[in-house]
């Protein structure tokens, strides 16, 4: 039994008990609370001695229209990661964000961006440890593309993921575009993950255009972060606004309801719902976690107490089109700004890849000091819609089973730094900005096709899972 207080102050609930009343509780929660509970095969709680297990084994195994998991997000973890990661608490790491381009050899794993300040970010003689872009060939002396022992891919993963504050690994690492591999030392540190990563305004001859890079709506921190990001776009009165979502796997569902808000303004969302949750048929017109009525969440006006005084007015740019940057880790609350804004026939251009798929969310539900994820509702815009579990994808996607919106195709780009306008991503935006068209449609590389066509023999690194990697977080401020 845990004893004292969370790091967000409120007491342990802790009650002696057992495995058996844990899965007795898992079962009810999942009968009454889960949203596909009639697809749930029922078996009896006390034939599992492991909580876990029994846990993984409440969800449906039905599949989507393109064949993968109708329910793929279904998992747990302790709950004081799980707090941790909700507020932003600093946690071990360098500040680098991997892109598993190949995560099976022959491995290509990537640098996707650095949190400023961290030690990903500091510089060694003009040179950046971990630019954007550069790919990771060694840490600590075992060959990250083709290691294949799991003696191997510990000392790998225990590079990659510090445990603690101050680790020191060493990396060697090959920058996009160089021929020359670098060592790079590394001493890990605590680090915090800011909701807006970069903004800037951008000027064209048609007007100033807003960009930020939000890369999650989960920490707290979030709210006034992107308050802020939204103010600066407001105060140089841009005509467009960019947001750049790649990366950004979701969080807090009322954050993503204030941004929504804050890019369409009053006239265009006042009365208007920005999501409505839709629970198990059992259910009824009733919240089963909240016990309360179901009421759709509005595109949200001003601040709710996350991190900015409960009541606080919010900016608005008062726009009919947004620009989103997005690849497949675009997920859960930022696919709800995505479906809300359509909701209001606000016109929503994406630039990149099809998103994660993820109109499904959850309470996080904390029982015995282990958090459970089990999807409750799914939800939809003012029109009712919200049917992409295969994901959002630019009009000239080949993707059979997306759901399309205007815009175009276009690959991550590891040359450029995010923000640069002559990213990728960001230089299409503003080209179809100007010019309504697209560039041609990327092809997958060789080397891609080989690293996909051995993933399945191969001994793959998997990140620490991060709720907020794929998260639809109802929860509010206490």
């Amino acid at each position: 039994m845990r004893t004292g207080v969370d790091i967000e102050g409120f007491p342990f609930p802790d009650m002696l008990g057992s495995t058996l009343l844990e899965n007795f509780w898992l079962r009810s929660w999942t009968r009454e609370t889960y949203l596909w509970n009639t697809e749930v095969v029922d078996r009896n709680p006390a034939n599992y001695a492991n909580r876990l297990q029994y846990f993984d084994l409440l969800r449906t195994t039905a599949k989507t229209a393109s064949g993968k998991d109708k329910d793929e997000f279904h998992f747990s973890q302790p709950t004081a990661d799980y707090l941790e990661q909700r507020n932003s608490a600093p946690t071990a790491g360098y500040g680098a964000s991997y892109g598993f381009i190949s995560s099976t050899p022959p491995r290509d794993i990537r640098i996707q961006y650095t949190e400023p300040g961290s030690p990903a970010a500091d510089q060694v003689m003009g040179v950046t440890n971990l630019p954007r872009g550069a790919r990771i060939l060694q840490v600590d002396g075992v060959d990250l593309v083709n290691a294949n022992t799991q003696a191997q891919i510990n000392t790998l993963n225990n590079g990659l993921f510090p445990a603690a504050a101050g680790e020191m690994h060493t990396f060697v690492v090959r920058d996009d575009g160089s021929a020359l591999d670098r060592t790079v030392m590394l001493i890990s540190d605590d680090i915090a993950t800011s909701s807006v990563n970069k903004v800037s305004i951008i000027s064209t001859a048609t007007g100033d255009v807003g960009y930020a890079l939000i890369n999650t709506f989960s920490p707290f921190a979030s709210e006034a972060d992107i308050v802020d990001a939204i103010t600066t776009m407001d105060n140089a009165g841009v005509s467009d606004a960019i947001l750049d979502l790649r990366y950004n796997g979701g969080g807090l569902v009322a954050v993503s309801a204030q941004l929504g808000y804050m890019i369409a303004g009053n006239a265009q969302t006042s009365g208007k719902t920005f999501e409505a949750l839709q629970f198990n048929a059992a259910a009824g017109n009733r919240d089963p976690v909240t016990g309360e009525i179901n009421s759709p969440v509005p595109f949200i006006k001003t601040a709710l107490g996350f991190s900015l005084p409960n009541g606080t007015p919010l900016p608005s740019l008062n726009l009919n089109r947004v620009f989103i940057l997005t690849t497949g880790e675009t997920c859960s609350a930022s696919e709800s700004v995505i479906n809300g804004l359509r909701g209001v026939n606000v016109n929503v251009v994406l630039i990149g890849g099809t998103t994660c798929g993820k109109p499904f969310g959850f309470y996080p539900e904390d029982n015995c000091g282990e958090t459970y994820y089990t999807i409750q509702f799914r939800g939809v815009n003012d029109k009712d819609f919200g049917d992409y579990t295969d994901g959002f994808a630019p009009q000239n996607s080949s993707d059979a089973f997306s759901v399309k919106a205007p815009g175009c195709v276009v690959a991550d780009d590891f040359s450029h730094e995010l923000g640069d306008e002559a990213e990728a991503l960001l230089a299409a935006a503003l080209n179809y900005r100007a010019t309504s068209s697209c560039p041609a449609v990327p092809v997958m590389s060789a080397e891609a096709r080989i690293a996909a066509s051995t993933s399945e023999v191969q001994i793959a690194i998997t990140p620490p899972r991060n709720i907020m990697d794929s998260n639809r977080d109802m929860k509010l401020p206490n």
